[in-house]
């Protein structure tokens, strides 16, 4: 499945009733839940819990029957996610389903919406009065064919209205074998360090843009609540966010597709990113580098390549001498790994990258492998 994305390019008239459509699966999502909460439904119970909205709400009978029952579907994967997280003992809150207050999305299934031949203009037919809008993108849609098209997504965002499309498609990427096989220690100091002594800078994009957005921040407590000029600085502050989360992504994906093209094996270490932030002289920065971000795009990635990628646990990936075994206690602060043992002396990051590739050649200590063996 892929997903291609478009700006949207319409009226007022048409972007006030995408949010009408918004709010509708926000309503209907809310009631499910309540539904849930109150008599302790099923996702059977949810799905016909819809048809019973539509004729009592007039205005949630505008929206597609499909997009309801995506609605449902939404509330019921938030009760499924509590009842795993029970069911397998997850330490901590086990994420109790809540009621959603910033929905911005509304998704279509097969009906509901129809693209132009050109593949450029895509209509809304159901009862929100959507319409007509224009596709902004490079991706060309008039060369798939509509059953290949699964889900249409329209999403609110900062700068503007977008549109997801969920295209079936089988992604054949032939792995050029490198014959190397890498570990890599994601840090603060240095984004990343592999075992080659190779390291990455860390681009650190909510720091740098840290000044500007408490400016923004501050003009906007000074608006007056309810104002059109506090809207307009709540809009800036949001686009500034989403151009960091921006910057984020497009350095991890670049990051994890460079690395899993030029390598055969990657491994690296099981990171518990949910507790490490708890931390609180940290959490900023571990926040701001996005190891999760990373990682995820490594993977998946990886699994289109057919290469293996490999967590290794990290406990004393920091402290063991890489050469000899040696545990060489150090603090955070220590940044050379200097060992009692053999006396080499190493960036206590590149020490850590050796480590985690001896772990994952090793036929023990694997807590999670994403990809065959062979490609």
């Amino acid at each position: 499945m892929l997903i291609y994305e478009y700006k949207l390019d319409g009226n007022k008239a048409q972007y006030t009733a995408i949010d009408e459509a918004i709010r509708i699966v926000q309503f209907i999502r809310n009631k499910c839940l309540r539904l849930w909460m109150d008599k302790h439904a099923s996702k059977n119970d949810l799905q016909c819990y819809c048809a019973v909205l539509a004729k009592e709400f007039p205005f949630a009978f505008s929206l597609n029957s499909q997009a309801r029952q995506v609605a449902a579907d939404r509330a019921w994967a938030a009760v499924s996610r509590f009842y795993d997280n029970c069911r397998n003992q997850k330490p901590g809150k086990k994420s109790y389903p809540r009621f959603q207050h910033d929905n911005r999305s509304v998704e279509y299934k097969t009906t509901g919406w129809k693209l132009d031949s050109d593949g450029k203009h895509i209509t809304f037919t159901d009862g929100c009065n959507i319409g007509r809008l224009r596709l902004i993108g490079s991706r060309d849609l008039a060369t798939r064919p509509i059953p290949d098209i699964k889900r249409v997504r329209l999403i609110r965002r900062a700068d503007g209205y977008y549109c997801q499309f969920a295209v079936v498609a089988e992604r054949h990427i032939e792995h050029l074998p490198s014959g190397k096989q890498i570990g890599i220690d994601v840090g603060l100091k240095a984004f990343s360090t592999d075992s080659e002594g190779v390291t990455v800078e860390n681009p650190r994009h909510y720091r740098k843009a840290e000044k500007r957005l408490k400016r923004l921040q501050r003009r906007l407590s000074k608006k007056q609540k309810k104002s059109q000029n506090r809207k307009k600085a709540r809009k800036a502050v949001a686009k500034a966010h989403l151009k960091v989360q921006r910057q984020r992504e497009d350095f991890a994906r670049k990051q994890a597709n460079a690395l899993v093209s030029s390598h055969d094996l990657i491994a690296f270490e099981d990171l518990q990113i949910r507790n490490m932030v708890r931390n609180r002289h940290l959490a900023k920065s571990i926040h701001d580098a996005g190891w999760g971000l990373f990682l995820a795009w490594a993977k998946y990635y990886a699994a289109a390549h057919g290469i293996p990628v490999i967590a290794i646990p990290p406990h004393s990936t920091s402290q063991n001498c890489s050469a000899c075994g040696t545990l060489v206690k150090k603090s955070l602060s220590v940044r050379t790994h200097i060992c009692t043992g053999c006396g080499i002396v190493l960036d206590r990051d590149h020490n850590a990258a050796m480590n985690i590739l001896q772990k994952a050649l090793s036929p023990v200590g694997h807590t999670e492998t994403d990809a065959p063996l062979s490609a």
